[in-house]
């Protein structure tokens, strides 16, 4: 219980200030309760270590550039080995001082979160280092990083159709996890839901990253009003950056968007691009149905053999549910992942039930 033994940040908690305005000041445990004091869950699945920054340092080489996987909002993210023998991924907080407090916000609501959840479909939280004013969160280690660079060929792989929809399933799976409320008693918005943080692991099986902007829904609610849209630039939900008003139906149009990253292999922005083709969703939404036109999308890098047209229009389809202006006319995330287990079977079927894995570049 990773509260349990937050003991060891009070020791080095200041005796004077109490302001609740620095993020550097020390409080009980008690006082980790989230702003919106949601009813909290008792229960947890397991336990999250706490790390010194000497173990850090020892177990990333002293955060060495043959350890450095990449860079993210929160910071630098390291290849670790633990004292276990455990290979980690290691993330260092990293911000200038006046993005200070909302990263101790960002980072205590990550432990917070992922030390009450569990599931295939989510990266697990190993531990968390809170040592004067380091902070660093401790996750498993995903030996193929991140689905965008996959997409992008950063990664050592090019998936065929089989396996994007194997990773749509997973993290679909994961977000409607977070969506139905069985893990901490209400529902949870991941509202920064996006192919950078769908992680995959060594069999291309999809985890949910980075909970840093997760929101617990108020108790009985089913919209949370908030006069600070986050989240990242090209999978906001129209909805809420107009309105401010949070919804679950926020990610599952941050879904669409990476369903539709998946089926074109571009980007969600590509400010390479010409202004009016800079942004996924205005580009392709209005062919998404149209079959004939729909071939033009298609990423060129999937290979031919590994697709049927009907999986595509089907995937297309669903893509372009997900991506509704009314947050109303979107499906839930139950549904995406009812509709995608059909898309696969739909697919394989057409194939003669042939099953691919990815090609190597």
């Amino acid at each position: 219980m990773p509260f349990g033994l937050v003991s060891a940040w009070n020791k080095r908690r200041r005796s004077k200030s109490h302001d609740h305005s620095d993020p550097w000041v020390y409080r009980p445990v008690e006082c980790w309760q989230l702003e919106d004091q949601t009813p909290r869950s008792t229960k947890r699945h397991h336990g999250s270590s706490v790390f010194t920054l000497r173990e850090m340092e020892e177990a990333t080489g002293f955060f060495s550039d043959e350890n450095f996987l990449g860079k993210g909002g929160f910071g630098r993210v390291y290849r670790g080995t633990l004292r276990s023998g455990e290979i980690v991924a290691i993330k260092k907080m990293e911000l200038p001082p006046f993005k200070e407090a909302e990263g101790e916000r960002e980072f205590r609501v990550e432990v917070d979160i992922l030390s009450r959840l569990d599931h295939p479909n989510l990266v697990s939280l190993i531990g968390y280092c809170a040592d004067g004013k380091h902070r660093f969160l401790v996750y498993e280690y995903m030996k193929n990083g991140n689905l965008q660079d996959h997409l992008n060929g950063i990664g050592e792989a090019k998936m065929d159709w089989p396996i994007r929809l194997r990773v749509a399933v997973g993290a679909a799976k994961g977000l409607a996890y977070l969506h139905s409320s069985s893990a901490v008693g209400i529902p949870i918005v991941h509202r920064d839901f996006k192919s950078t943080n769908i992680l995959l692991d060594t069999n291309f099986e999809a985890k949910i990253s980075d909970f840093g902007l997760a929101k617990l829904m108020p108790e009985g609610e089913e919209t949370y009003v908030t006069a600070r849209v986050l989240g990242t630039f090209g999978y906001f939900d129209p909805e809420y950056t107009s309105t401010g008003k949070l919804t679950l139906q926020s990610d599952v149009y941050a879904f669409g968007v990476v369903l539709l990253e998946l089926l074109t292999g571009r980007r969600a922005v590509d400010l390479n691009q010409g202004p009016n083709d800079q942004n996924l969703v205005l580009q392709v939404r209005h062919i998404l149905n149209d079959r004939k036109k729909l071939r033009k999308v298609i990423d060129p890098e999937l290979s031919r053999s590994s697709y049927t047209l009907e999986s595509i229009a089907m995937f297309a389809n669903l893509a372009s549910r997900c991506v509704r202006t009314e947050s109303s006319e979107r499906p839930s995330m139950e549904e995406c992942v009812k509709e995608l287990q059909l898309i696969m079977y739909t697919n394989s079927k057409g194939l003669g039930g042939l099953t691919y894995t990815f090609r190597k570049l």
